[in-house]
């Protein structure tokens, strides 16, 4: 035991309280500082538009989080943490009528892309049966002893590749459209090196575990996370805005949750010089714009099969996709975005009320685009199910600028907490052997902007843990 041992955690995210959670468990004595009134970073959940409605502010489908190595550890389901998982997990219209649809039966999504079903097999039929094992490597600092090289390697050299150039074992449109869908994810241009990889990953993940969603919102994780903390013995203060490391009580570890920007700001002349210009340095990429729909009925989808997928990707054909992210990386919104949409209601029935039903749904835009894109948005949805507009009976809509007021680490709207460049994907937030090193004794970054990156999965905040535990040569727990 580490009787009086003490660590401060700064931001209560996913991230920060999986990291909470680690350092308790190994017998530190843990308090976690929260700037907002309310605990959850990109997983907070409202009634944003009626009563009774419940949106997820953000993060909103998970298949990273129920695979995630760490919180499958922590028996969350005990504090009240249920996945529910639709019938669909994703659908993807095109302008034909027709969709390519996901789900999480291998055999059954093959069977529903027809010419193209044996080549789908063939990319993620390994991906899949392997993907816990993938996960253990890819969920950890890029530098590192792999666990299971060889399955890493493979994976490796298509998650390098272009996503449009992986997209040509398919022939259908609606194949190609469904894997630049989830490809898109990474807020990155199709045609570059390494936009690959989060399609592989979380079409795999789709495959092993489902596109599931949590019951009550997504509130749900972080409020599972918070209650393990405090059977561990951790405290959480809420309302409480650090602005400097001055400030914190002496502590033998400090997390961050945050940007690498906001850690600079906070480190001070403490930082040492060449860890402060990389942080400055750190690249944030495109924005959201998000629009929160009250519907009642439902989206009327042409597609039969889009009416019953918790997610739906609205962007037409990969060439369609590949321009419009190509466009934002240029600082142009185009007529048609790339837009999200989220069902959730159709796996979790207790967000709705009665028959009016949350529909989440943002779309790509420039890095801090100051305008309105709800028309935009709705457009797009409307090009595949005319006449929502006559159905909406609440909106709530939240811009780029406004995404980054709501969370800090959201700068300038993204979401992700950095560019997914190809240099920084692979060295974010920094070239270092130890990426949650701040190069201040003790202290550590621990948000998405660490390997491996964005998600509800909590994997940045217990390798941050771990650094950290390694640093105080305290047995790290099994």
């Amino acid at each position: 035991m580490t009787d009086g041992t003490t660590a401060i955690v700064v931001g209560a995210g996913p991230n920060g309280l999986a990291a909470a959670v680690a350092l308790a468990r190994a017998g530190l004595r843990v308090t976690v500082l929260e700037a907002a009134d309310e605990i959850g970073g990109g997983t907070r959940t409202s009634e944003l538009t009626v009563p009774g409605v419940l949106h997820d502010h953000c993060s909103a489908v998970h298949p990273m989080g129920v695979g995630s190595p760490f919180l499958q550890t922590l028996d969350l389901e005990r504090h009240g943490l249920q996945w529910c998982r639709p019938e669909i997990d994703l659908a993807h219209p095109l302008d034909t009528g027709e969709a390519g649809v996901l789900v999480r039966s291998l055999d059954d999504t093959a069977r529903g892309l027809g010419p193209d079903g044996p080549a789908w097999r063939r990319v993620f039929g390994p991906l899949a049966d392997g993907f816990d094992e993938l996960a253990t490597d890819l969920m950890r600092p890029v530098v590192h002893v792999p666990r299971h090289p060889v399955r890493l390697a493979r994976f490796g050299l298509q998650a390098l590749q272009p996503a449009t150039l992986v997209a040509r074992r398919w022939r259908t449109d609606a194949a190609r459209a469904l894997f630049a869908g989830v490809a898109a994810h990474a807020l990155h241009p199709l045609e570059r090196p390494t936009s690959a990889a989060i399609g592989l990953m979380l079409t795999a993940a789709g495959h092993r575990f489902g596109w599931p969603v949590a019951r009550g919102g997504s509130r749900a994780i972080t409020d599972a996370l918070a209650a393990s903390l405090i059977e561990l013995g951790g405290a959480i203060e809420t309302g409480v805005r650090v602005r400097s490391l001055a400030e914190l009580s002496p502590a033998a570890a400090v997390l961050l949750d945050l940007a690498p920007g906001a850690v600079a700001d906070i480190a001070g002349d403490r930082l040492p010089a060449r860890v402060a210009r990389a942080y400055r340095r750190y690249r944030h990429g495109p924005g959201a714009f998000k629009v929160d729909l009250a519907v009642e009925g439902g989206v009327p989808w042409r597609n039969e099969q889009c009416r019953r997928a918790a997610t739906v990707h609205v962007g037409g054909t990969i060439s369609e996709i590949a321009y419009t992210e190509r466009e934002i990386h240029r600082g142009r919104l185009p007529e048609r975005p790339f837009v999200l949409v989220s069902q959730q209601y159709l796996a979790d029935p207790s967000r709705s009320a009665g028959d009016v039903h949350p529909v989440w749904a943002y779309a790509h835009v420039p890095h801090g685009y100051p305008g309105d894109a709800t028309d935009r948005v709705l457009n797009q949805i409307e090009r595949f199910a005319p006449g929502l507009r006559e159905r909406i009976v609440g909106t709530a809509v939240r811009s780029a600028p406004e995404f980054a007021a709501y969370n800090a680490n959201y700068v300038g709207g993204d979401i992700v907490t950095g560019a997914n460049t190809e240099l920084q994907v692979l060295t974010r937030p920094r070239i270092a052997l130890d990426p949650y090193s701040t190069g201040i004794p003790g202290v550590f970054i621990c948000s998405a902007a660490t390997p491996p990156g964005a998600g509800v999965h909590g994997m940045c905040g217990a390798n941050a843990a771990q650094a950290a535990l390694r640093h105080l040569r305290i047995p790290v727990p099994a």
